[in-house]
């Protein structure tokens, strides 16, 4: 059979694919592997994300002994990285199936660790005026550091805001009333309370002229700004689960031009202008007790029942997360290393080492950056604002 001029070029071009293609297959087959010097880790779970945690490094009180040891370790602020006050809710026996409210030691409320978590200042001064210590803060814009607590009070105790000097020696102010309601209910059922009624206060955050905000809090359902000198300026909030409506606040941050509230029975983030007007809720984020604003603008939260951090961009998106659970073994330390268990307050020191309270279990974890850990996967510095 003779082929035409047409067909022969064809052929040719059918016959030229081929061997190309053969000749691809060949090459590939025959070329060396890749280079596989640096080999994957094998195993690891990642259940402390980019950091180290540092093993052993809450220790006990210096009156602790056999029977006595930590309670529940209700808040933890960075006045400097050699210098770390925690607050608990006093002194629990080892044997937690004997702490209860009635074996409870009313001491240690106000400790201070060192960088290696010695506990080396106990402000005992201050235990009679306590009831259940919440929180703990030093602002980032006070030059003479002085401490703040948030006084919870439970039902018959104190609800208060204290400011201590950063020694521990003075009380520079105490705001609210010790005629408060006694019940959930009973706050509740008043819509409107004074200033300084407090309903189980739980949060504070600061602002660069030295004004602060309350997330007031468990019973109440409010935000309300003071001075530097504590007189009220201004709240907004009630009870509800619409928009700048809350059921249990537990989280509080603020940047140049929002504030980031945790409604946490609501299971949501909710966010205000600085003069307290809705802007929009971030919903579906379960149990937040703790919002973080760092340089970077990551909105970082601490998640109570699943034990662990997640990081939001400023637009609500979630883009990770890392922790786990550590049921609580010998007081002060969980049954691994590094493990949460209702994580309740955090901070990061100028070095980055980041402090997490474990309100149930007992202790306080140090981590540290693992050496080369993608900073986007580290909490930065607390952003801080311009006056």
């Amino acid at each position: 059979m003779k082929l035409d001029s047409i067909s022969r070029v064809f052929l040719a071009l059918a016959i030229a694919s081929l061997a190309a293609i053969t000749g691809c297959v060949s090459k590939h087959e025959s070329s060396p592997p890749p280079d596989t010097d640096v080999a994957a880790a094998k195993g690891g779970d990642d259940r402390t994300g980019p950091y180290d945690v540092v093993e052993g490094w809450w220790k006990g009180a210096p009156n602790h002994d056999d029977e006595w040891s930590w309670g529940q370790v209700a808040g933890v602020a960075v006045d400097n990285p050699g210098r770390i006050l925690v607050v608990t809710r006093g002194d629990w026996p080892k044997d937690r199936s004997e702490a209860r409210n009635e074996r409870l030691r009313r001491t240690n409320f106000i400790v201070v660790a060192d960088s290696d978590g010695n506990i080396v200042e106990r402000w005992t001064q201050w235990d009679s005026i306590l009831t259940l210590p919440h929180q703990v803060y030093v602002s980032p814009y006070d030059k003479e550091r002085h401490v703040w607590v948030i006084d919870s009070g439970g039902g018959e105790g104190h609800m208060q805001v204290l400011k201590f000097s950063n020694d521990g020696k003075e009380l520079v102010m105490q705001l609210g009333e010790k005629d408060h309601p006694k019940t959930r209910e009973e706050a509740r059922a008043n819509a409107k309370p004074e200033p300084y009624t407090y309903g189980w206060p739980s949060k504070l955050a600061f602002l660069p002229d030295g004004s602060f905000l309350l997330a007031d809090g468990y019973w109440n359902s409010r935000i309300i700004q003071y001075t530097a000198e504590g007189k009220h300026v201004m709240e907004w909030g009630a009870l509800g689960d619409g928009p700048g409506e809350f059921d249990l606040l537990h989280g509080l941050a603020v940047d140049e031009d929002r504030v980031y509230v945790g409604d946490r029975q609501n299971h949501r983030i909710q966010l205000f202008t600085h003069d307290g007007k809705f802007i929009e809720e971030w919903p579906d984020i379960f149990d937040p007790v703790e919002i973080w604003v760092d340089e970077s603008h990551g909105v970082w939260v601490l998640d109570a029942s699943l034990n662990r951090l997640s990081k939001y961009n400023r637009d609500g998106v979630l883009e990770y997360h890392w922790g786990a659970y550590a049921q609580a073994g010998t007081m002060g330390r969980g049954t691994w290393p590094g493990g949460l268990s209702l994580p309740h307050q955090l901070d990061v020191d100028e070095e980055g080492n980041l402090y997490i309270a474990s309100y149930s279990g007992g202790w306080v974890d140090k981590f540290v950056p693992k050496p080369g850990a993608d900073p986007e996967k580290v909490l930065g510095k607390r952003l801080l604002l311009k006056n």
